[in-house]
């Protein structure tokens, strides 16, 4: 009998369900006698014991549904040795949960902080398997996340569908898309629904150059400008302050976010009118896309033949189109942002995007 954890953590995407399926269809289809326990909302399911003991039925239509069925929660890598408001040791916690169910091993679905954190576990000696969940795509150690692709299908939906209004009302418009710290979906999502201008984190961008970019096009006789904004997109001169200083500025903004400031000084520098569309978690939501069906399938698979195998510690990745295992000590910590330099910012320079820079 092989006991096997499962938990989701952070924030939610699709595909999530149906990696849980393609671990378990991998386990049931090997002919092994497996138990499966779901931890609910993330690692505080973990914590606390709240779980329940899951069957095949629970696995069944769920691969095109969006979300978790195990639900989620953040729990940040920064605080988890903190003890919680009880006093309560929560790395204990997990680990003595994890032994009283007499685990085989705990399988993990998350991002960066869910990857530390397991990563953790695992050199706390506890058998782990992870699999690479986020729509941003930033995770080291593979080509890809699950959520991805679903994102960007989305977000490049909405921009399609801006470009409509900005054309007949000849406005310049900004789509604020995901992204803290990689730009990597507003990057594929800017290219592809044709953007004008595409600002991300990795990018400092110069308002002028902005500016620049608008008034070309209009001297060229397209009347309306879409821009694709990174939510961490940041300025040439927000990128000299030290962190404490950002932090300050952050907390003292008299915008929302970073693309009503982008608007603000287009507006004063340009006269145009802006508006801003900001998507949020509608990026997140929502059924899988075919891409993301196959893709998480197939890392599920090979989570569970890891788990067959009793090989742990490894996160499941993708790398030049295959799957294989990275170990999580080399992932845990480590973040895979946009290179300036790489050669799709170059491409989308050569096709007249400007970058504000």
């Amino acid at each position: 009998m092989r006991r096997i954890g499962l938990l989701t953590s952070g924030g939610d995407c699709q595909a999530l369900n149906a990696a849980m399926r393609g671990v378990v269809k991998c386990l049931y289809n090997s002919g092994e006698e497996v138990e499966l326990y779901g931890f609910l909302e993330g690692y505080k399911g973990l914590i606390y014991s709240h779980f329940r003991l899951l069957t095949a039925s629970d696995f069944s239509g769920i691969l095109t549904r969006g979300g978790t069925i195990l639900g989620s929660s953040r729990m940040p890598f920064k605080t988890i040795r903190e003890p919680d408001e009880k006093g309560l040791d929560k790395v204990e916690a997990m680990k003595q949960n994890y032994h009283k169910l007499q685990l085989d091993c705990l399988v993990v679905l998350g991002g960066n902080g869910s990857q530390k954190t397991a990563n953790l576990l695992n050199q706390e000696g506890l058998h782990v398997v992870s699999l690479p969940k986020t729509i941003d795509n930033d995770l080291w150690g593979t080509d890809m996340t699950f959520g991805f692709q679903s994102a960007v299908g989305i977000a490049t939906d909405v921009i399609d569908r801006i470009h409509t209004t900005a054309d007949s009302h000849g406005r310049v418009f900004i789509v604020e898309v995901m992204g803290h710290k990689a730009g990597w979906l507003t990057l594929n999502a800017g290219m592809a629904s044709g953007a004008d201008i595409i600002l991300i984190p990795e990018i400092p961008y110069d308002i002028d150059k902005i500016c620049e970019a608008i008034e070309a096009r209009d001297k060229k006789g397209s009347h309306f400008t879409i821009l694709a904004v990174a939510e961490g997109a940041i300025s040439k001169q927000d990128a000299k302050l030290s962190k404490k200083e950002f932090k300050e500025k952050l907390a003292n903004r008299r915008y929302p976010s970073v693309s009503y400031e982008v608007a603000a000084q287009i507006e004063k520098k340009t006269g145009r009118e802006v508006r801003v569309t900001v998507p949020g978690h509608m990026q997140r939501g929502g059924t899988p896309d075919p891409y993301d069906r196959v893709f998480a399938s197939r890392l599920g698979a090979e989570a569970g033949r890891l788990i067959l195998k009793d090989q742990y510690g490894f996160m499941v990745a993708y790398k030049n189109r295959e799957i294989v295992k990275v170990p999580l000590e080399e992932v845990a910590g480590k973040l895979k942002t946009v290179d300036p330099e790489a050669s799709i910012i170059k491409e989308a320079k050569m096709l007249g995007i400007s970058f504000g820079d």
